[in-house]
């Protein structure tokens, strides 16, 4: 799993206005739960694009003052109109607790439905995954080798080492769809 360095400056002063200034600067203000206690801080918008805008989950070494701390984007509010980064919260991970993240799904294999001119429908862009810090997988990989026209891929069908995935076993991760004139070419033979 990809690990992120962002440096924030905790924050002495709390309230709306303290946060529309911070904003008119340029800065997010952000809290870091999970730990002793709640960390308030504030990190420059710019820093955490390759974090908030992008598909792939990472970890992130949080670094505050002379500490660093580990952990991973647990929301983000957005301004409404302009997209702005409104707040952002941290959860604190420790490599001996569970932690629930949202891992992106990647398919492998050349699936002999697609040959037959189906297409390959991703069902699932990420799904809720249980493990420790060390198992987190970087992508849940999901084998396509053996799918045929209109057959899909769930839940059940992926293999797991160390960690759990959190969604019912039927749901469809991707699927080979048939095409609408391959569908009126077999219907013609058909009839024929």
């Amino acid at each position: 799993m990809k690990t992120l360095e962002i440096t924030g400056y905790k924050r002495a002063n709390l309230g709306k206005q303290e946060a529309k200034r911070l904003r008119r600067d340029a800065n997010a203000p952000g809290v870091l739960y999970g730990g002793q206690e709640q960390i308030h801080f504030h990190t420059p918008m710019a820093m955490r694009k390759e974090l908030v805008y992008t598909a792939d989950a990472h970890f992130v070494h949080l670094h505050l003052g002379d500490k660093t701390y580990k952990c991973i984007l647990q929301d983000i509010q957005f301004h409404p109109v302009s997209e702005m980064i409104l707040h952002v919260d941290f959860l604190q991970i420790f490599e001996d607790k569970f932690v629930k993240m949202q891992i992106p799904t990647a398919t492998i294999g050349k699936a002999p439905g697609v040959t037959k001119g189906g297409n390959l429908a991703i069902k699932l862009r990420k799904l809720p995954v249980w493990a420790y810090p060390k198992d987190m997988p970087e992508r849940i990989q999901v084998d396509v080798s053996t799918l045929d026209l209109g057959q899909m891929a769930r839940v059940r069908d992926i293999t797991t080492q160390h960690y759990t995935i959190l969604a019912s076993p039927g749901i469809p991760v991707a699927s080979i769809e048939i095409p609408r004139a391959l569908r009126s070419a077999a219907s013609k033979a058909e009839e024929e």
